[in-house]
């Protein structure tokens, strides 16, 4: 991780930010040797076109016959 000193961050501040941008790498601002803040990218966004209809597809799983109507000795609250 590089560091740089608070006041050089001041003076290159846009730079200092596109640099972590296009490498991805953290920067430590210090002020007089002591960290003060850390500079580094945002998280990367999630694939668009991924809404969250659909997330949950294959997950399930079918168990008998979901299309035939139930007779009166399926239904537990008429025993």
């Amino acid at each position: 991780m590089d560091v740089i000193a608070i006041s050089q961050f001041k003076a290159t501040c846009l730079a200092t930010l596109e640099r972590v941008r296009k490498t991805g790498e953290p920067i430590l601002v210090t002020r007089r040797g002591k960290p003060v803040a850390q500079i580094q990218p945002p998280p990367l966004p999630e694939p668009e076109g991924r809404s969250l209809f659909g997330r949950m597809k294959g997950t399930a799983q079918v168990m008998g016959d979901i299309v035939s109507p139930l007779s009166d000795q399926d239904w537990e609250v008429l025993r």
